[in-house]
């Protein structure tokens, strides 16, 4: 205690709970949520610093005794079944000014796109109707808005869709989305992942304030396979940037690059980085890719940016049921539509009429707390392309001698049948156009 503190000061630092084991997830060299707990505790003449005061007092208590003190309830506002994570303390008596600590979920702008007005009438909203604790952002994309009181629920949420901002999704229903940055800023980008984003949330906006699926179910945003929002392991729908025509190549930049750091350093980073040893890098320094061998990781182009750049011929894939562990433990994306062209309002229309199809089946057909994934785990994938009425695409199967999906000893023949059945197709189109 500093000599010159005032006497209110002293009481208010006599009353704190005592912290020795969340004290030591100080140390060391990262950032501490402890810390900024600590700091809104201390923040003088801030109304929601007894709430931050017992919440660390119930952290610590937790942490002692090594049990969660939470429970459920029901909160809510007016006209929404979702939104707001409810959190009860069950240790009220020891802690009355945390005993209520509801979490408001809201919906960021596609892309994390803010300004910093926005930004301070948010903080601003928080200070006054909450404990002034945010998070950005939470697993599902949301702003956390972590520390209200049931009182101040509708009154918090009130100021915020003043500004803008809406509730996002929590419990068995339509979960907040996500979009990379995108097209907005970076030049991989193969889509307009903003565009996208908000189309599909505005049309099924109902299935995420109004908690009606058997679980939760949701959308991610990525502009090529880089996917910076963890889509193809954490969406039950993803679509992930892509492109169907060759990787354009800089001849010049590749030697400029290759002069620059050796022809050792880029065969080792490179070359012989490729997951299906597509490149080459010939004697006269350029580079040679087979672009059908071409499984889109993005690894040569993050490396060799200037010189290697995504082909013209831009589009998405869809991949259905990423999740993480729950029944039968972590699932990636299973690819659904191996190509898909987003350039005109059809292409979007085609893309949330496919999305809504796949809702409907999941509301349908998934036992309860079953994500989307589960179920095709469960009913198997000609099932659930039957269902959804997608074709089976050879561009669908991973590792064909190991797929469960398809017979071993006839894949080759088969393939080689649907792609000759395509070109034919496609020559037909042509000619009648």
């Amino acid at each position: 205690m500093k000599d010159g503190d005032s006497v209110e000061d002293k009481s208010k630092m006599a009353d704190q709970h005592p912290t020795p084991m969340l004290d030591e997830l100080e140390d060391g060299p990262w950032p501490s949520f402890v810390t900024g707990l600590k700091r809104l505790r201390d923040s003088k003449g801030e109304k929601y610093a007894p709430m931050m005061n017992d919440l660390l007092g119930q952290l610590e208590h937790s942490y002692q005794n090594r049990m969660g003190y939470w429970k459920g309830g029901t909160v809510s506002v007016y006209g929404y079944g979702g939104g707001i994570i409810p959190r009860f303390s069950e240790v009220a008596d020891k802690f009355p000014e945390s005993k209520e600590f509801h979490t408001l979920r809201v919906m960021p702008p596609p892309g994390f796109h803010y300004t910093t007005d926005i930004l301070r009438k948010m903080c601003d909203i928080w200070e006054e109707h909450g404990s002034g604790l945010i998070a950005f952002h939470g697993q599902s994309g949301d702003i956390m808005f972590q520390g209200c009181t049931s009182e101040a629920t509708q009154l918090a949420f009130d100021a915020l869709n003043e500004i803008g901002f809406d509730l996002g999704g929590a419990g068995p229903a339509l979960r907040t989305s996500m979009s990379c940055v995108g097209a907005a800023r970076c030049e991989q980008s193969c889509f307009d992942e903003a565009r996208a984003h908000r189309g599909v949330i505005n049309r099924f906006l109902d299935e995420m304030h109004r908690p009606s699926l058997p679980y939760k179910f949701k959308f991610k945003f990525s502009g090529c396979g880089n996917d910076c929002v963890n889509a193809i392991h954490r969406a039950d729908f993803a679509v992930i940037g892509t492109w169907r025509d060759d990787i354009k190549i800089n001849q010049e930049k590749v030697k400029e690059h290759v002069a620059k750091v050796g022809r050792k350093y880029t065969i080792d980073t490179v070359v012989s980085m490729c997951p299906t040893r597509a490149i080459s890098l010939n004697d006269d320094d350029t580079l040679e890719i087979d672009n059908r061998s071409c499984v889109r990781c993005m690894h040569c182009i993050n490396v060799m940016t200037k010189a290697l750049s995504v082909g013209d011929d831009k589009g998405v894939s869809i991949m259905i049921g990423g999740k993480r562990s729950l029944k039968v433990g972590d699932l990636m994306g299973t690819m659904i539509v191996p190509f898909m062209k987003l350039d005109t309002d059809e292409d979007y229309e085609k893309l949330e009429e496919f999305a809504e199809t796949c809702i409907e089946f999941f509301a349908d057909n998934a036992l309860e707390h079953e994500r989307i994934g589960e179920t095709i785990d469960r009913i198997g994938l000609p099932s659930f392309l039957e269902a959804v009425g997608v074709e089976p695409d050879p561009n669908m199967v991973n590792h064909p001698r190991t797929s469960s999906y398809v017979r071993t000893d006839d894949f080759d023949e088969e393939a080689a049948k649907w792609f000759e059945r395509k070109a034919l197709e496609a020559g037909m189109t042509v000619a009648g156009e």
